[in-house]
């Protein structure tokens, strides 16, 4: 396994990179000049950038940067995060051992030897590093974490509308750690408008999401030598490419596509063709002309106005396509020939069909075509009619040289991968033993799913939280319930409808999806009783900025509304989940609904800390109290960086006091900042940088060969790696 100085290694390579990356990180971060050994020179605030632009000989630092590399290209954001929770790892791992302490080893590691530095104990650390990525996170995030998720989304509903504001935010957080000052609110604001006219219908951002992510590079036309503000929206299909020949038309316009040659060849590929004479060659080019003709004359006939090739069409074709007025583009890739069957549904024209029988089904409507020009080049707009839920859309992002045009690339590229994440809901899996003492607190197991997880959301720059009241049905399966879960817990169980659920073979208490009510409940009221694990009460209290509404309505969800001031940030609520019982060990498997997410400035880091603290605590299993504790103190790296500037009441140790004492309380956590961010980002970071530090730990031997990094594709293994 791992040499005794293979953490040592790894923790000096971490900081270097560490140093370069943390002065570039949150809203008060720096940009950095890099000089590449080419001569080029970059300036840039993205980590990613940064990393990719380093010459990296060690073998280690290599091997990190290809796992941020691949974690960015699944999630479009975390390099900088992803640097700086590795090295605190690695510190926090280099700490411990030098105490030489080890306490926290099981009795076969103990019989090994005294002391920490051998291949035996990282072996142990790896495997408890799993343990924890597989089994402790999921239940952590699932029982605690997602008490104070927010939502994204405006309304709770199968349709889940998206709130427009909401997305600024997001958006706006996500650039500003990726953009420069002067730029990061223009681009911001560019990709939310790109995004909802890209989006036929509330429920196709999904399809929207992902089709761009497929296609952003054909979706985006890049321009040197003007200013960034000359970036703008173009409605429909713009190609890097000039017409080979133009022929202006109006009303409906047709368009095919082909690729293949449409003028008929002498032979097949694999045949002979064989000629005997002069007169043979010459009637044999009379028939290909005449066939070549005939086909354009038939597009003609089918009023096809444009045609769009893949390959390069011989002079003859070209020539009878400008006398029948069809406009003629050649050469499409592969790519932008599967953006344009995606978003119109055309299939390819095939020539053995071109008779007086045949129905042009092979042919789609367009708006216009024309040729479009920027900085004196030619391109070729397209108007196509979408049959999907994306309306196509380009995007022209504009910049003074080239690198500062790739630049905002990458993190429009970039946002549009995290938004496709955000928009999925995360599986959390997870064993629960109702009897373990050693872990587990309570035989209670919390259940998420789409139906009983009703977030708060945020609309307009405030929070709203779902009514979360209950209707009777049953009020004698409701006593047997309440007695079923007093002799359990002491609860007082209110008003509840039974169901009936087969997971763990034991009664469920779920709340009901409808009530009346003739004012708007205040948030945290202490005169409403709740489901709630007895190792660790909630204590309520009254939210000052809940309002009440004189209104009768019916309605599904408890509301809160916090109002956001500007200045002094957004709250962040506390909210309960609905339980399950379970007698046994379970297999619990969850899920953190799509849209959530957290208030920037270290919440989640903050947040994952305390709750991996307090489990650490109730646990006796040492190896799990290690590796807990460990990675716990690791996550504070990060708001650690982002307050280091602060003073005041606004530095870190203030406001991670008022944070413990929120949580200790709780109450609602304060945040100073007013973006967001996903929290599926933030899980598959931390699941990253996990997997990242088990695969130093598993290192034998370590052989150094200068050479560039290579590419790193998706296809490639781990192993590979």
């Amino acid at each position: 396994m791992a040499a005794p100085g293979s953490v040592r290694a790894a923790l000096q390579v971490a900081e270097v990179l560490e140093t370069v990356v943390s002065c570039c990180l949150g809203p008060e971060g720096r940009q950095v000049l890099c000089t590449k050994p080419t001569g080029e020179v970059l300036l840039s605030r993205d980590g990613g950038r940064l990393l990719k632009a380093l010459h990296l000989e060690h073998p280690i630092a290599r091997m990190m940067v290809a796992c941020v590399s691949s974690h960015i290209r699944k999630t479009g954001d975390g390099a900088k995060t992803f640097i700086i929770f590795l090295c605190h790892l690695l510190r926090e791992l280099h700490a411990i051992t030098d105490k030489e302490k080890d306490s926290f080893f099981s009795e076969n590691i103990q019989t090994h030897g005294r002391h920490w530095k051998n291949c035996c104990q990282w072996k142990f650390i790896s495997q408890a590093l799993l343990t924890f990525q597989t089994q402790i996170l999921d239940y952590v995030m699932d029982h605690y974490l997602s008490r104070h998720f927010l939502s994204i989304f405006s309304s709770s509903t199968k349709e889940r509308p998206l709130c427009r504001s909401s997305l600024e935010m997001l958006l706006g957080a996500y650039f500003c750690g990726r953009v420069g000052r002067n730029n990061h609110n223009f681009v911001s604001q560019l990709m939310c408008d790109y995004f909802f006219k890209c989006t036929a219908c509330e429920s196709g951002c999904e399809e929207v999401l992902e089709l761009v992510d497929d296609c952003f590079v054909e979706l985006k036309v890049g321009v040197t030598g003007l200013p960034v503000s000359d970036s703008r929206i173009i409605a429909g299909l713009v190609l890097p490419r000039d017409f080979s020949v133009y022929c202006p038309a109006d009303g409906d316009i047709r368009i095919v596509i082909v690729i293949e040659t449409i003028q008929p060849p002498f032979s097949t590929f694999g045949s002979e063709f064989i000629l005997n004479s002069e007169a043979q060659f010459r009637t044999s080019q009379f028939w290909i002309t005449e066939r070549t003709k005939a086909i354009m004359k038939y597009l003609q006939k089918q009023n096809v106005k444009l045609l769009l090739s893949t390959v390069k069409q011989p002079d003859l074709v070209i020539y009878c396509a400008g006398l029948n007025g069809i406009s003629v583009v050649e050469c499409l890739s592969s790519e932008e020939l599967s953006l344009i069957q995606r978003v119109i549904g055309l299939a390819p024209f095939v020539l053995s069909q071109a008779s007086s029988q045949y129905e042009p089904s092979n042919t789609a409507m367009v708006k216009f075509c024309k040729p479009f020009i920027l900085r004196s080049k030619r391109y070729v707009h397209l108007g196509l009619i979408s049959t999907c839920s994306f309306t196509p859309h380009c995007i022209v992002l504009c910049g003074p040289v080239q690198g500062l045009v790739e630049q905002h690339q990458d993190a429009l590229h970039g946002a549009f991968k995290m938004l496709r994440q955000l928009f999925k809901d995360l599986d959390l899996n997870y064993v629960t033993q109702a009897s373990d003492q050693n872990c587990t607190s309570s035989p209670l197991i919390y259940k998420n799913s789409r139906e009983s997880n009703d977030l708060p959301e945020i609309v307009n720059g405030s929070i709203q939280r779902p009514y979360q009241d209950t209707v009777v049905k049953n009020k004698d399966e409701l006593a047997k319930t309440q007695t079923y879960l007093k002799a359990y817990s002491n609860l007082v169980v209110p008003s509840v409808e039974l169901e009936t659920n087969i997971l763990c073979s034991t009664p469920t208490v779920t709340l009901t999806a409808t009530y009346q009510t003739d004012a708007t409940l205040r948030c945290f009221s202490p005169n409403k009783a709740r489901i709630m694990d007895d190792h660790e009460p909630f204590i309520e209290s009254n939210s000052a900025n809940s309002t009440t509404e004189n209104t009768r309505r019916e309605i599904s969800y408890e509301n809160l509304q916090v109002t956001k001031n500007a200045r002094k940030g957004s709250i962040l609520p506390v909210r309960d989940k609905s339980l399950e019982m379970c007698t046994s060990q379970s297999y619990c498997f969850s899920s953190v609904p799509a849209g959530c997410v957290l208030p920037v400035g270290g919440n989640f880091e903050i947040l994952l800390h305390y709750y991996l603290l307090n489990y650490a605590k109730k646990c006796r299993q040492s190896e799990e109290t290690m590796v807990s504790m460990i990675i716990a103190n690791a996550l504070l790296g990060v708001p650690k960086i982002l307050y280091k500037s602060k003073k005041g009441n606004y530095s870190f140790p203030q406001i991670y006091i008022r944070a413990l004492h929120a949580l200790q309380t709780n109450q609602p956590m304060i945040s100073n900042q007013t973006g967001l961010e996903s929290v599926a980002g933030k899980y598959r970071l931390l699941t990253s940088v996990l997997q990242c530090l088990t695969n130093i730990l598993t290192i034998d031997l370590v052989i150094n060969i200068k050479r560039q990094p290579q590419e790193i594709y998706d296809q490639d293994s781990e192993e590979e790696l």
